[in-house]
């Protein structure tokens, strides 16, 4: 499974290219993975279910790539990838050959079955949990496929929005769930339900509602018809949609016989089911009267996997089927007409059935599936949903008449399609490309040869449907079941449709007539209220001011801490109070006393910031003196660092310490109220600990990964995710940072200066610097100790695993020599000190960290399992190598691009605006 999802994944990346190169031709190219993702498919299918495969991710946490299919997940996958070959066979004959977003296209529209294909085989919440948000990242891309279009912006946002507020109160849900139960994994939840809280199985349904697009979140997907039409048949009838069904279907067995469960999905999914086909009864555009007809039938879905009996699950997974197969083929045809014939409007459409009679044969099939007519598919799975709630009387009542409401919107869009209207020239059409027509065939013929297996179908979903502890009316899943109740109901429900059919006129008028409000106009009532309301809180909150925020976070703290002294308690104080343990503490506390006192009286900006920074030596001598030369060592190259980029920063950007908008006593008051409720809040923390600190169990892991030096194990083997992650959002903030210096520029080449008495020859001191800046024996010493203190951090990386150093403090002190450069020789030195683009160190730097990731899981046994030998080299003796070494080598190269990109822009970037008089 993993190997299918990075196929799919390499697709996606490469389709830019092939396409390209091949053009439209290049989708049998993209079709290959889900192709194989379907063969694998049947494969397992054969092979017997259910079948789990499982990659240890993090396995302290518990979490693991896990995937598992049984008889629903590979009804799924069949109708993801199968479906999926069809669409993409489709798009190649749909889409304009000289369409400039063919790769972007292709690429999205795999990387979306890649996603789906995960979602429907995850066996674990959280993993499920990914893959669902990939979706909806990638269904938006999918709908906004025309940027330039209003229309598509918009319908992207609003399925992002709704999907988006759903997933996250699903992943609140999956929390509360995973906790109560113990375990993630959907499977173990499934056999051995937890008892959780109402709050919960509510948020989990919220997130499949609005993937599904129930009633109220059914707004975004007749909006997403601005998407093309082979996506409206991929994602809106067969793959995305169907994902908060499967959804309640594969929670069922779990949470299917609770009361709040069904009180929630039945009547939401009934509603949806009557009001999305009363809906489609009104519509005049072919796609999105097939639209509504979605949401009717997603309603009917939900509502059957919601009652959480074996029989619904059955007339459930039934209708799974069949819906996907006729309405996919039914977008296609909508495809069809429109390319042919240049409109979707059924008032514009006359005489097309007689112009294109195969594919109107087609379509004729596919809308009796979706009526229920026999014998059919969609026939066979209507009865057995009738049959199923027989003892149900309120929800068989709603199904008849959401199935009488189907038959006539199904007839509305044959008659809408094919018909020769009175009245209306007939519409002239071009021939249909075979590539469009054959998958439209294929899925409408399907509907038809599937039906007489219903029977053994049934059989083959028991192992599912009999997990459901509630048995349900007794139901047969056949082609023909005989005259009886379901039949009649049936036969009703096909003649209720037909009359309103032939009363469409009088049924339109009604339609618009009554006062409901548009769901479209109230999401974007609530769209632009919520925007005003976060313009005016920002406006009141976000001022501009830092001392200002400064100012709220710390009353926010003392808050915090009054409240918890307040409300919680008396607090339990068991920490004993010393006065000092080493005597040279007192004396670096009586330093950083006196700087900071010094920096209250401070009046001038760059001495401030050297007081900050002895503050900061001051904190690193306390490491020092408790046994921490690591966390000493790199709190010293940081706050060096920092104050040389304070300098530059405060050359441009004066900033004077002695105003405030508090009144001085006022700040010491709140300063000493963050000091003691801080000071409070660590001492009750070492007093509410009832185990052994876990670094004392850290000796252990860190002499199993090779290592003497417990930080640098703990920064590249036990918590390497979290090094990775730091390393990463630092980057981005420094790319952040650098590209607002460089705003008004396209470039960010550094550009050099000319001397002002440049040398007859090239000279080893030669310097760009007026001479009122330069230092000529800062200028000597800078470039004789380069090269020197390049060798020192390199030698503090290498040795970082068993000695005081590592990637980050290496990193710092190149950073250092550097800035030293750059300091004593101006930008051209900078330039001339490190020729490789900053983004090119920091890209390989972050590459070289992720890529650990690889090696664990293709030669280890989890994600950034840390390889490691022991070699005998010749004059050097005993080494200790491991791809540790070329993680902490990637954040050596991040921590390098960063000082340099920095100093470029802060530095060599301030100057030429200096030069040139660019105002601050």
């Amino acid at each position: 499974m993993e190997l299918l999802l990075i196929l799919h994944a390499v697709a996606a990346v490469c389709a830019p290219w092939l396409a390209a190169r091949m053009g439209r031709a290049s989708f049998a190219v993209l079709a290959v993975p889900p192709a194989a993702a379907f063969v694998y498919t049947l494969w397992v299918a054969v092979r017997g279910l259910p079948v789990r495969e499982a990659t240890a991710w993090a396995p302290v946490m518990q979490m693991e790539l896990d995937f598992r299919a049984d008889p629903l997940a590979v009804v799924m996958m069949a109708l993801v990838t199968g479906i999926g070959v069809l669409v993409l066979g489709y798009s190649a004959a749909y889409l304009p050959a000289d369409d400039d977003g063919l790769g972007r296209y292709g690429g999205v529209m795999v990387a979306f079955a890649g996603s789906m294909l995960g979602l429907v085989t995850a066996d674990n919440l959280l993993l499920l949990y990914v893959f669902w948000e990939l979706t909806t990242v990638f269904s938006y891309l999918l709908i906004g496929y025309e940027p330039e279009s209003r229309v598509s912006r918009q319908a992207a946002m609003k399925a992002l929005a709704i999907t988006t507020f759903g997933g996250l109160c699903m992943l609140a849900g999956f929390v509360l769930t995973g906790q109560a139960a113990g375990t993630y994994r959907v499977s173990a939840i499934a056999a051995d339900p937890p008892a959780i809280a109402p709050v919960a199985l509510v948020l989990v349904l919220t997130g499949a509602l609005a993937k599904s697009a129930i009633f109220p979140f059914s707004t975004w997907l007749p909006a997403a018809m601005a998407a093309p039409t082979p996506v409206s048949a991929y994602l809106h009838a067969a793959a995305m949609v169907k994902a908060g069904v499967y959804l309640v279907a594969r929670l069922g067995p779990a949470f299917g016989d609770v009361a709040l469960w069904r009180a929630v999905a039945v009547p939401l999914g009934l509603v949806t089911m009557v009001l999305g086909g009363w809906r489609a009864l009104r519509e005049t555009d072919l796609k999105r009267l097939l639209a509504y007809g979605t949401v009717s039938q997603l309603g009917f879905l939900v509502a059957l996997f919601g009652a959480g009996t074996r029989a619904t699950a059955l007339a459930g997974a039934a209708m799974l089927v069949a819906h996907a197969l006729f309405k996919a083929a039914l977008f296609l045809v909508v495809g069809i007409v429109d390319h042919a014939a240049g409109s979707r409007e059924t008032g514009e459409l006359s005489g097309v059935g007689r112009a294109m009679p195969w594919v109107c044969a087609a379509a004729v099939l596919a809308g009796a599936s979706m009526a229920g007519l026999p014998p059919l598919a969609g026939f066979a799975a209507k009865e057995a949903a009738l049959e199923s709630l027989l003892d149900a009387p309120f929800l068989l009542a709603g199904v008849v008449a959401g199935s009488a409401l189907t038959a006539a919107y199904t007839l509305r869009f044959l008659w809408g399609a094919f018909a020769a209207k009175p009245g209306v020239a007939a519409r002239p059409v071009h021939r249909v490309p075979a590539a469009m027509f054959v998958p439209t065939a294929l899925l409408s013929v399907l509907g038809l040869a599937l039906a007489p297996a219903a029977s053994w179908y049934a059989g083959a979903m028991s192992a599912y449907t009999e997990s459901f502890r509630d048995p349900g009316h007794e139901t047969h899943l056949v082609v023909w079941s005989g005259f009886g109740l379901p039949l009649l109901l049936s036969a009703a429900a096909l003649a209720a449709g037909v009359l309103l059919f032939v009363a469409r006129e009088p049924v339109a008028r009604a339609g618009a007539v009554l006062p409901v409000p548009d769901s479209s106009q109230v999401f974007w009532i609530i769209v632009s209220g919520l925007d005003r309301f976060a313009i005016q809180l920002t406006g009141l909150v976000q001022r501009g001011s830092v001392p200002d925020y400064l100012m709220l976070t710390m009353l926010a703290a003392v808050g915090v801490g009054v409240f918890s002294v307040a409300y919680g308690g008396a607090p339990r104080l068991d920490v004993p109070v010393v006065a000092w343990q080493r005597p040279e503490q007192p004396v670096i506390t009586v330093l950083i006393a006196a700087a900071a006192v010094l920096a209250l009286l401070a009046r001038a900006s760059i001495f401030l910031a050297v007081v900050v920074g002895v503050l900061g030596y001051g904190t690193a001598l306390l490491f020092l003196a408790h046994g921490s030369p690591d966390l000493a060592l790199t709190q010293f190259l940081a706050e060096t660092l920092l104050l040389v980029v304070f300098a530059l920063v405060l050359r441009r950007l004066p900033i004077d310490p002695g105003r405030g908008r508090l009144p001085f006593p006022a700040r010491i008051g709140l300063g000493l109220a963050v000091g003691v409720v801080l000071t409070g809040a660590g001492m009750l923390a070492s007093s509410a600990r009832d185990v052994v600190p876990v670094g004392a169990h850290m000796a252990m892991p860190a002499e199993e990964a090779g290592s003497r030096n417990i930080v640098t194990a703990l920064l590249v083997d036990i918590r390497a995710w979290d090094t990775l992650g730091e390393s990463t959002v630092l980057i981005v903030l420094t790319l952040g940072l650098t590209s607002l210096v460089f705003l008004r520029r396209r470039s960010y080449r550094i550009e050099p200066k000319e001397a002002e008495h440049p040398p007859a020859e090239p000279h080893w001191l030669a310097s760009t610097l007026p001479r009122g800046q330069r230092v000529l024996a800062f200028d000597v010493v800078a470039r004789l100790t380069f090269h020197t203190v390049l060798l020192l951090s390199l030698f503090l990386l290498f040795v970082g695993h068993s000695r005081v150093g590592g990637g980050f403090a290496g990193g710092i002190v190149a950073g250092l020599a550097i800035a030293v450069r750059y300091l004593a020789g101006g930008r051209n030195e900078l330039a001339a000190a490190v020729p490789v683009h900053a983004g090119v160190l920091m890209g390989v730097g972050l590459t070289l960290s992720a890529g650990t990731a690889l090696f664990g899981l293709l030669f280890g046994s989890a994600a950034l399992d840390m390889l490691a030998t022991d070699v005998s080299v010749p004059l050097a003796g005993h080494v200790h190598l491991s791809t540790g070494l070329l993680f902490d080598l990637g954040v050596y190269l991040s921590v390098i691009g960063m000082v340099q990109d920095v100093l470029r822009g802060l530095g060599a970037e301030m100057d030429r605006q200096i030069d040139a008089g660019e105002g601050s």
